[in-house]
């Protein structure tokens, strides 16, 4: 399916064996592969969900490589994205530290793209590996960027259908409310006076939380 179908686009960015690719897996085609071919440059896919009352989002996910070598190319693929996975493995403090990397490159170039911070492999702390950074740390880093988390395992199938749902439905009600506000706008400038001084209520913007 072409990118230009979508409803909207989502990229995955993170280091290498974060388990991005596994995430993917699992959500487009509902399976679990131990071993997985690495991602060279970037790969997409699409789906189709249901998210309420009916409707249905075609959802295009694009999976980039970790490597280095490849950060010079990302940009291409989360520009214009309307949300962001950044995945870390659970048990490894270095992709934690590359996540911010991202994160800080998503601010500087697509201020607008939502974040969503994505433990990944939580189900290795059942097999007693230990967290590598602490879960108030987490917390306290995406207040600051203004980011959703969520901890998920592709191999158990935990919180991966609940991610991609929870970007669904935070993009439609933030397109509907673009939408309301923008007919309020035209109601409004269809009056005999405009009026300038807009009260604190219009002039606050909605942001994410966790």
């Amino acid at each position: 399916m072409s990118s230009a179908k979508v409803d909207m686009k989502i990229v995955l960015l993170g280091s290498s064996y974060t388990g991005k690719s596994c995430l993917v897996n699992r959500f487009i085609n509902e399976t679990f592969e131990e071993k997985i071919q690495e991602t060279v440059g970037a790969a997409f896919s699409a789906k189709t969900i249901e998210i309420g009352n009916d409707e249905q989002m075609v959802l295009g996910v694009w999976d980039t490589a970790g490597q280095e070598r490849f950060e010079s190319m990302s940009k291409m693929y989360y520009r214009k994205a309307n949300a962001a996975i950044l995945c870390y493995d659970v048990t490894l403090k270095e992709s934690f530290d590359k996540l911010k990397f991202w994160a800080k490159q998503l601010k500087e170039n697509e201020p607008s793209c939502r974040i969503y911070i994505t433990a990944t492999k939580i189900d290795l702390l059942d097999l007693g590996q230990k967290r590598a950074v602490p879960l108030e740390t987490i917390e306290d880093y995406a207040e600051i960027i203004n980011a959703r988390i969520f901890e998920t395992s592709a191999k158990q199938n935990l919180n991966v259908n609940e991610l991609f749902l929870k970007i669904s439905t935070d993009f439609k009600q933030e397109k509907n409310g673009n939408e309301t506000k923008k007919t309020e706008d035209i109601n409004g400038k269809k009056g005999k006076k405009l009026n300038l001084n807009l009260n604190d209520e219009e002039k606050r913007k909605t942001g994410c939380c966790k």
